[in-house]
């Protein structure tokens, strides 16, 4: 199966690449990806050494602001896309969230086979590496020269730019302030004695013992 045009339905899903040693640390390497469907167009792709939900929704937002929105994300089971934020906001953008059946792995053929072709041009020859910068910087290169504007055969011998890309399509762009409305997280908080409140393991002092 097919989605029928661009951003109809993008993929994403998270890849582990080999432990870097940054710094004289050793780090593990997490490599968030999205892909279109239609044209196999990588619209993000970034080196993390976490897999949260946190990381996920910096990637899709950076996504966002470039290409637009799609229809469908189609994603996996895992707890980095069942979050209550990334629930939210793509209900508020009008964006259906889809999750591939469990032992079903025929569903992200095409996110495995874009994961095996970065792998063999790219991850198992990035040598020494300075911080995930440098890996993500690494990977954008590989995609402008060998990826994108390649033939394709899932794609009848065209690139994924070339699909990606047509002159009369119009991406679906998002205003930056309907994108900071649907990421807006409300939650309740108890204001201790010493007018401090916690809100995600950081602690806040108030200048009332009341919000």
């Amino acid at each position: 199966w097919q989605a029928a045009a661009p951003d109809a339905l993008w993929h994403a899903d998270v890849c582990h690449g080999p432990s870097l040693l940054v710094g004289g640390v050793r780090t593990p390497l997490r490599i968030h990806g999205m892909l279109d469907d239609c044209s196999r167009f990588v619209v993000a792709l970034e080196a993390h050494s976490n897999e949260r939900e946190e990381d996920m929704l910096r990637v899709f937002v950076r996504a966002l602001c470039i290409h637009g929105k799609p229809d469908v994300l189609f994603l996996d089971n895992g707890s980095t896309y069942r979050g209550e934020v990334l629930q939210t906001a793509c209900s508020r953008l009008g964006i259906s969230l889809v999750h591939a059946k469990p032992y079903d792995p025929e569903s992200r053929g095409k996110m495995e086979r874009f994961w095996r072709t970065l792998r063999e041009g790219c991850l198992d020859h990035l040598g020494e590496v300075g911080s995930l910068a440098d890996v993500t910087a690494r990977m954008n290169a590989f995609l402008a020269r060998h990826y994108s504007p390649m033939p394709h055969a899932g794609l009848l011998g065209r690139s994924p730019n070339a699909v990606y890309a047509p002159a009369e399509r119009t991406p679906n762009r998002v205003d930056d302030a309907v994108l900071r409305e649907a990421l807006a997280v409300r939650e309740r908080r108890r204001v201790r004695r010493d007018t401090t409140v916690s809100l995600e393991g950081r602690v806040y002092e108030l200048d009332h013992g009341f919000l």
